[in-house]
């Protein structure tokens, strides 16, 4: 799988996990030159606290396209340093 934006693979693994319809990708498996640590965090009752990277390809920025859960609930713990993305970002195989 891959995630794109801008016409550049933010990230590129075969072992993505999905979790309601979202491509989680291991860490070691994203281009962290294109990502810029956030100060938005959100909660999800599951889940636990999501914190979140803006993309940044070309001197284009999307904010907060990128999400993770730094320490997950157990029921999610599996996802424990997986990015998953939304707003424009396209995953595809």
């Amino acid at each position: 799988m891959k995630a794109l934006w801008n016409d550049k693979i933010l990230a590129e693994s075969d072992k993505t996990i999905v979790i309601e319809n979202n491509h989680y990708f291991p860490s070691e498996s994203i281009k962290m030159e294109f990502f810029r640590k956030s100060d938005t965090h959100t909660h999800c009752p599951w889940k636990g606290d999501a914190s979140y990277y803006t993309l940044e390809v070309d001197g284009q920025q999307n904010p907060d396209a990128a999400w993770f859960y730094p320490e997950p609930k157990k029921p999610a713990e599996a996802i424990k340093n997986y990015v998953a993305f939304w707003k424009g970002v396209k995953i595809e195989e």
